[in-house]
């Protein structure tokens, strides 16, 4: 006997594949990771992200008009500090007229209504390569959280919309939150890395902040005292309600493709919005197969952010925002 019901007939072609298709990208799901360097004039290519790259201050400010043009209105700052401005404690995140609060500021003053998320965390200002302060080879936790929630309130003050921890020590966002809100931010959010794993996909991101773990004695080699283990999936449901309940306004799952079990996980626990980060890995990839012929890099890219989008993302950042906004348009 034929089947009464045919599931083909609603995939006869593209106009009827288009009407019933369950999962649209548009350019309000992106958030657009951006770095930032000193200078002026640079816009520097990063060797392991082929067509991603530094930005000056100057040169900042005609990205983010491009990307308004675009629909990308949400950008996510990470700045590159000269090794001169680090030390243990992170001190130069703190300075009010540092490379992040400046690039905030220019942000705002170009595009007053573009939304800025600031990385906070201490390895871009660490000499050490670390998320943390350390001390007897360790990473200090309560010490690290008070930085971070100094960290946020100067992000504020300097115009940013959200700040977003990316650091995974513990208690860090309810620091943050009554930190924020003492100083009279109550409508600064938080996006917190809830579920951030100790991942080998990070590799090109720390090439772009020279921010990898320094070899030293005495300096732990990785970072999988504070990052999650890639093995757990019921402690991404832990972290992520503590920071639920220490006042997260989102929360993320960093990587993406290889942990979207984790976003669906999620997803059906909290009634919150989700971030995923694509990450440089992931983007360097797909860069270097496509390059050698071995993948259609439009075609890939695309379905990749359907399937992180699908799994339960609210908000994907990602390194293609821009190609995919183009391609659909």
């Amino acid at each position: 006997m034929f089947p009464i019901r045919r599931n083909r007939r609603l995939r006869t072609n593209e106009v009827i594949r288009g009407l019933v298709r369950e999962t649209i990208i548009t350019p309000n799901d992106f958030l657009v990771p951006l770095f930032v360097v000193e200078g002026h004039n640079i816009k520097e290519e990063i060797a392991s992200m082929p067509n991603y790259y530094r930005y000056s201050l100057d040169l900042l400010k005609e990205e983010v008009k491009l990307l308004w043009s675009l629909g990308l209105k949400s950008v996510l700052l990470f700045v590159k500090v000269e090794d001169d401005l680090k030390d243990n404690k992170g001190t130069e995140a703190l300075n009010p007229n540092g490379l992040m609060q400046r690039a905030i500021k220019t942000v705002k003053e170009v595009c007053p209504d573009m939304l800025v998320m600031t990385d906070v965390a201490l390895d871009p200002f660490s000499s050490y390569g670390h998320d943390g302060i350390i001390e007897n080879g360790k990473i200090i936790n309560d010490a690290t959280v008070e930085v971070l929630a100094e960290m946020s309130i100067s992000h504020a003050e300097a115009g940013a919309n959200f700040v977003a921890p990316s650091d995974m020590m513990d208690g860090r966002i309810l620091g943050i939150r009554e930190a924020l809100d003492q100083s009279n931010f109550l409508d600064t959010g938080i996006m917190s890395y809830s579920a951030k794993y100790a991942s080998a996909f990070y590799g090109p991101f720390r090439d772009a902040l020279d921010s990898a773990p320094v070899d030293l004695q005495n300096v732990p080699k990785d970072k999988k005292t504070y990052q999650m283990d890639f093995a757990n999936r019921e402690e991404a449901i832990r972290e992520t309600e503590m920071d639920i309940n220490e006042g997260a306004d989102v929360v993320m799952v960093k990587p993406g493709l290889s942990y979207l079990d984790i976003v669906r996980d999620i997803r059906n626990s909290f009634d919150i919005p989700i971030a995923v980060y694509q990450v440089s890995g992931e983007y360097a990839m797909l860069k270097a197969a496509s390059e050698k012929g071995w993948l259609d890099h439009d075609a890939v890219m695309l379905e990749q952010i359907t399937s992180i989008k699908r799994a339960g993302a609210d908000i994907i950042a990602s390194y293609f925002a821009k190609d995919v906004v183009k391609l659909l348009s």
